[in-house]
């Protein structure tokens, strides 16, 4: 196994860290230096008789300092292909044996991301159990994927998927969330192994920037929400209006098709649903999921007519309860969402370029 070790002005604890695993372990070590400044260099010169020892001139990101690890392990031929990574912290708060139980892990699933999932019980700082069960939310929610600890630096995958990591966005804290919703996008196993929570001296050794960095990683989540909620505003916008306006035309009568009468809501929702639609597929295709190709484009409309007819009949079932055009539809999305976003994701705009499952 290979321990990659980001390091950011560390203090007398990264080299116990690292001792520790020179002393106990068979494993290789590297530990990066990302742009920490002369006064840090006797703490690094520390370690060098135990591990590889890579420099960044100045401070570019715990993700960048990692992606520089891996790439080092691609290019350097010093390491087998059908060997694993471990990634660690340089602040003591991963333990020995916790970062061995995460290796013994991967070892029996290869193929996945294996994390090291605190459980924050204990004397947790606040900032740090609200920020972990918040992203937790959000994440759960955006992706349809538990994961309990979606901030954690312990994690082991394989040598083998390292051009893939390195092709992850990022380069600081949010790094960490992309790597997730990258393997959710591309059913790549996630693999949560319960480790010890430890926060020393109340986390005052993190680096992480509550506002800056969380803002980051929340950004990187919402990407998934936001194309959604503008297609959704078009979507109720237009449905309205159209209803409003065919309405008027047959002076609420609806239309003959085939000597059938048809209410002015299903001809509405298609004109709403078609632009939509457009609009949708264009933000996921471009913005948010970035991959599709001419299939995805029929999987999309194939799933956008199913969709339409789901949509259609909650709204005729919700106006036989009575309940108003404007609330129906809102309701109606709120039923119809969380299933429409977790296909597309699962099946319309799986990455061609990596279909593990």
């Amino acid at each position: 196994m290979i321990v990659v070790i980001p390091a950011y002005e560390p203090d007398e604890k990264l080299i116990g860290v690292v001792r520790e695993l020179n002393e106990k372990t068979e494993y290789s070590v590297i530990v990066v230096d990302d742009g920490s400044g002369e006064d840090y260099q006797e703490i690094f010169r520390a370690v060098e008789s135990m591990a590889y020892v890579l420099r960044h001139e100045v401070n570019r990101g715990k993700g960048a300092a990692m992606k520089t690890a891996f790439a080092y392990i691609r290019d350097s031929g010093c390491f087998a292909h059908d060997d694993g990574v471990i990634t660690a912290d340089a602040d003591g708060q991963h333990l020995l044996k916790d970062i061995v139980r995460v290796s013994e892990e991967w070892a029996l699933n290869r193929d996945a991301l294996v994390l090291g999932g605190r459980k924050f019980t204990g004397n947790v700082p606040l900032r740090s159990r609200m920020g972990n069960g918040i992203t937790r939310f959000v994440f759960a929610v955006t992706t349809g994927v538990r994961v309990y600890d979606t901030q954690t630096g312990l994690r082991a995958f394989a040598v083998d998927q390292i051009d893939t990591m390195l092709s992850i966005g990022g380069d600081r804290y949010e790094y960490e969330i992309n790597q997730l919703l990258y393997c959710t996008k591309n059913h790549i196993k996630i693999d949560e192994l319960p480790i010890e929570t430890v926060y020393l001296n109340n986390n005052e050794s993190s680096h992480f920037n509550t506002l800056r960095d969380s803002w980051r990683i929340y950004k990187t989540i919402f990407s998934f929400m936001g194309a959604s909620l503008i297609s959704w505003v078009v979507d109720y916008v237009l449905l309205l209006v159209l209803n409003a306006i065919f309405s008027a035309i047959t002076h609420g009568a609806g239309f003959t098709v085939f000597g059938r009468s048809v209410d002015t809501k299903l001809p509405a929702i298609i004109g709403a649903r078609v632009v939509s639609s457009v609009v949708n597929y264009t933000l996921n295709r471009k913005v948010v999921f970035k991959s599709g190709n001419k299939l995805s484009m029929l999987l999309y409309f194939i799933t956008a007519i199913v969709v339409l007819g789901v949509n259609y009949l909650l709204l005729k079932l919700f106006d036989k309860a009575g309940i108003p055009l404007w609330l129906s539809q809102i309701l109606a999305q709120l039923i119809i969402y969380p299933l429409n976003f977790v296909f597309q994701r699962k099946f319309v705009f799986k990455d061609e370029n990596n279909q593990k499952a």
